[in-house]
């Protein structure tokens, strides 16, 4: 997807997608958010920007630590749950703007631009980064969390192997590096992408976790379906090929059920970086 394809995908069904699973993912993703918080260490005053802000829920925790946070989404329906949820916190130190990171015009007045997961999705992610640099202080930080390999998040790939045989594969091999959750999988290509931006001490270190997904197995799938390659399946397939694809993710969850019901592997990267 270029840039305004991503526009249209997040202010579509997409976005209410998300704002309907808001705190069911919060909750999953707090053993990610938990070690991306702690080496941003926002600062009381400081002035950050949340980049792919979402449903607001990194934008609040930072606020909470006294900094002043603007959270940033290209998606209208997720940019109205966070302003919902900071006012019902009388958050004062809280803005969310509808913005495309990658072009917005910032003032170099920031101490750190941060984000959980919002900035695998550029066209053109040198110049984005370039633009996101442009926003900071010569003492200011970058700090964020991206996705490793499919293979290494058995919280996403477990379902989509099961379904790959029903899929039509793509005519041509998708290009591993264009805009998506695994843009960034690959560390070397990262550090280049920063590096041209202008950003200096770059550090790139791995953080894994084990996500519940939920709490038994329709659960497991229901969620899959919302958000995951199951959503992609019931999109493009149909009757009994689409019941099929359902059905053979549905065997593969089924193996990793416990008694706490499904838990699956995550494995993201930290990148931290500073302005000068």
């Amino acid at each position: 997807m270029n840039n305004q394809e991503q526009i249209d995908y997040w202010n579509g069904n997409a976005g209410t997608t998300w704002v309907n699973s808001q705190e069911s993912m919060d909750v999953m993703l707090a053993p990610l958010t938990a070690p991306l918080l702690a080496a941003a260490s926002a600062q009381t005053d400081e002035r950050c920007i949340d980049v792919g802000c979402g449903c607001g829920d990194t934008s609040l925790q930072l606020a909470k630590t006294g900094a002043n946070v603007w959270g940033v989404d290209i998606s209208q329906p997720m940019l109205v749950r966070a302003a919902d949820r900071a006012k019902s916190l009388d958050l004062k130190n809280t803005t969310f703007s509808t913005a495309d990171a990658s072009a917005e015009k910032f003032s170099a007045e920031h101490d750190l631009v941060f984000s959980r997961f919002g900035v695998m999705f550029f066209t053109d992610p040198v110049s984005a980064f370039r633009n996101l640099h442009s926003s900071l202080l010569a003492t200011g930080r970058l700090c964020f969390l991206c996705w490793q390999p499919p293979g290494k998040n058995p919280w996403m790939s477990t379902a989509g192997a099961a379904i790959k045989p029903f899929m039509q594969e793509p005519a041509t091999p998708p290009d591993p590096r264009a805009p998506g959750p695994f843009a960034f999988a690959d560390t070397d290509y990262l550090n280049g992408v920063l590096d041209q931006a202008g950003f200096k001490n770059i550090d790139i270190s791995p953080v894994t976790a084990q996500l519940h997904i939920a709490d038994n197995l329709d659960d497991a799938v229901e969620f899959q379906q919302r958000i995951g390659p199951l959503a992609r399946a019931l999109s493009e397939l149909e009757g009994e090929q689409q019941a099929q694809a359902l059905a053979a993710a549905r065997a593969e969850l089924s193996k990793h059920m416990t008694d706490d019901g499904l838990n699956l592997g995550a494995s993201c990267w930290l990148a931290q970086a500073t302005a000068r």
